[in-house]
């Protein structure tokens, strides 16, 4: 079980769809999350892509030097440059993390926005792509090891003597995540990636997702590792954190909910379908569980307003841990998470849950750096007392 969490570089808030307790977005923000995360022992951080984005290449590279163990796990649009290029760049961030770099494509599905930045393909068309750059990125990465130069003819994408010359620290290259819910990603993931993501669904629905990606990669002799994302709101009790849930969504109106859903409607992406499907636009402020509660402990309500990840895990500390057993249970090693504001559900989530994780878990994230005492030292004379896990 790997625990990552969010840099948040489309922006951060303590309210969904309001500027009020709006944080500032910016490097500073972000490294401070970053430090966070690396110092409470977190896996890794996903970095996000999109126009609605900074750059999640750049981001990763400028805090490298602020981290020390922290994994990044940067999201890779294909198509928008060559390659071989991209390999190039995955190599130099590598290599320069001390081999920190993980790398999640993200094919897409808003045509729209991938209309701006020159992609005009339809839904298949995009995954035959994705298939071919990663195919190409992949073999080249592979063949820096050895100094072989790379010739590929494909539909959409064609390399001759392509090579990276500095290879990764990552052999054969730095893994490679990947999520998406229709038959053409299921057979991508199946065929070229490390580990496969899903966004937060019910276990019953994310067990036959896993089950077909299973298939599809066994007719091809290959395994893969599983991952999912979530969002968490967790507190000392299960009314406290459905309070907090409530106060995410409280500066919300139907008129913003139905603006957001019209828009995503717009998408040809099966998993954002997947993911309206799961509230139908449905939001009642009075009763934020009903219809949107899709799952014990399971709510769809970032979902009425935030494209992606759309589902989060509510609850008290037992509560989310027995949940994200649940799905490791299902064969999941990869949890993503993220909460509303990031700083300071990193460390909420890491002081809650963190303890309540498998023993080889809890060990690897809560081993500190340093040896006490912990907490404020009581009337300058007694250290805090050590909470046991249980």
């Amino acid at each position: 079980m790997k625990i990552f969490w969010f840099i948040p570089t489309h922006g951060d808030s303590r309210y969904l769809g309001s500027s009020r307790g709006a944080r500032v977005n910016d490097f500073a923000y972000f490294k401070q999350i970053a430090i966070a995360a690396d110092s409470l022992g977190y896996e890794g951080v996903l970095l996000p892509t999109g126009r609605s984005c900074e750059d999640s290449w750049v981001v990763a590279a400028s805090l490298i030097d602020a981290t020390r163990h922290l994994k990044f796990l940067v999201a890779l649009r294909p198509g928008l440059v060559a390659p071989t290029q991209s390999a190039r760049m995955a190599a130099t961030l590598d290599r320069l993390s001390g081999g920190r770099l993980l790398v999640n494509l993200v094919t897409g599905g808003d045509a729209e926005e991938l209309a701006g930045d020159g992609q005009f393909l339809d839904h298949k068309a995009r995954y035959e792509q994705s298939a071919e750059f990663i195919r190409i990125w992949r073999d080249v990465l592979t063949r820096s090891h050895t100094g072989e130069a790379l010739d590929y003819d494909g539909e959409h994408l064609s390399v001759k003597g392509g090579k990276v010359l500095y290879p990764p620290i990552n052999r054969p290259h730095p893994p490679v995540f990947f999520g998406g819910s229709s038959g053409p990603a299921h057979d991508l993931a199946a065929e070229q990636v490390d580990t496969y993501l899903t966004w937060g669904e019910a276990p019953a629905d994310v067990a036959r997702k896993l089950s077909d990606v299973r298939e599809r990669a066994a007719a091809r002799g290959r395994q893969l590792q599983y991952g999912i994302r979530l969002h968490v709101i967790v507190r000392e009790t299960e009314d406290e954190a459905w309070r907090a849930a409530a106060e995410l969504v409280s500066e919300l109106d139907e008129a913003t909910v139905a603006a957001a859903q019209a828009r995503f409607a717009g998408m040809d992406s099966v998993g954002q379908r997947r993911m309206a499907e799961l509230h139908r636009g449905r939001f009642n402020k009075a009763n934020i569980r009903e219809g949107l509660e899709i799952s014990p402990n399971l709510w769809a309500g970032v979902g009425l307003v935030r494209g992606g990840a759309g589902t989060a895990l509510v609850g008290s500390p037992p509560q989310v841990a027995d949940r994200i057993k649940e799905y490791a249970e299902l064969g999941l090693e990869h949890f993503i998470l993220s909460g509303y504001p990031h700083l300071d559900e990193a460390h909420r989530f890491a002081e809650l849950v963190f303890p309540l994780l498998p023993l080889s878990v809890r060990e690897k994230l809560a081993a500190p750096s340093l040896t006490g005492p912990f907490g404020e030292v009581v009337a300058n004379s007694y250290a805090p007392k050590t909470v046991s896990a249980s």
